[in-house]
């Protein structure tokens, strides 16, 4: 067999550069090279291909002639940077797909997709920016609503919709800006706790969660969020694999909360980037890294086959 050489680019705080040497070993043990540092913000392209340089300069290569690529960088991810993953995934695997990947970026696409996969997600509506009309109606409908970039993460952009008055102050912002939609979710009343299972796969990978803190109602860890243990249940698991598969994706983390109004499980969202856990988190007991690890690199080498 011809040898296999691989791209990756993986975010190297809070341990992330431990788990980048773990999976370049298991990945030569498989004979599998890998180069990684491939950040494509500064890559350029003619008709030989793409090029961009290793993250220490000393290397350029074409990502066309790589037999796959393993994008794993949330944090440092640019317009830029993911025009250029779409046009590489034309040509070579990635890991995820640039499809699944840009469809889980899309909250309204996603959660689309997951409602008709039959799919359990809050109740959603997405109206253009210059009829605030649909808006007002909404939040009479439900009284309660999220606003929420269709592209954010981390909680970044969203506003608690509670009011009139939240309302009509969000209004000017909304004029302000170059944001073609509105998109809202209806509020889910819940104990300001989820769940964060990891699917890689298809199969489960590990389950925790993440609690709000006293000063805000959202649980990501950017928002003040911190995290807590939680037992998986096979409802949970098998809702999050089916999200996932919804999705079409090789890695998610699927976020799941509580409607306590409905009594059911809602999917609140689908990361295609999950991290792994951190030194300190491993400490308190979360212990799936390398699981994930292995079960990320099994994938590689099959579609590098």
């Amino acid at each position: 067999m011809s040898k296999r050489t691989v791209g990756m680019w993986m975010y190297s705080n809070s341990g992330g550069d431990i788990i980048e040497q773990k999976m370049i070993k298991l990945l030569q043990e498989r004979e599998i090279d890998v180069i990684s540092g491939l950040d494509l913000r500064f890559a350029r392209g003619s008709k030989d291909g793409i090029i961009t340089k290793t993250s220490d300069m000393k290397k350029e290569i074409n990502m066309l002639d790589l037999d796959a690529f393993f994008s794993y960088n949330a944090g440092e991810q640019t317009l830029a940077q993911i025009y250029m993953y779409e046009t590489v995934a034309k040509y070579i695997p990635t890991i995820n797909s640039y499809e699944a990947f840009a469809l889980s970026e899309d909250k309204f696409k996603s959660n689309l997709a997951l409602a008709r996969a039959g799919v359990t997600t809050s109740d959603f509506y997405l109206c253009h920016r210059e009829n605030p009309e649909y808006m007002v109606e909404k939040f009479e409908e439900w009284q309660k609503m999220v606003f929420k970039p269709i592209d954010g993460w981390g909680g970044n952009g969203m506003a608690l919709l509670d009011s009139r008055q939240t309302l009509d102050t969000l209004m000017p912002f909304l004029n302000q800006t170059d944001m073609r939609h509105i998109y809202l979710e209806r509020f889910i009343e819940n104990d300001f706790t989820d769940f964060r299972i990891d699917i890689v796969g298809g199969e489960f990978i590990a389950c925790y969660g993440r609690k709000a803190s006293e000063r805000d109602w959202r649980t990501n860890i950017t928002s003040g969020g911190s995290i807590i243990m939680r037992e998986p249940t096979d409802e949970i698991v098998d809702i999050a694999k089916r999200a996932s598969k919804a999705l079409g994706m090789d890695i998610a983390g699927v976020d799941i909360l509580y409607d306590k109004e409905r009594e059911e499980y809602v999917v609140l969202e689908v990361n295609g980037i999950p991290a792994f856990a951190t030194p300190e988190q491993e400490a308190m007991g979360l212990n799936f890294n390398d699981k994930k690890i292995e079960k990320i690199v099994e994938i590689i080498d099959n579609k590098t086959k």
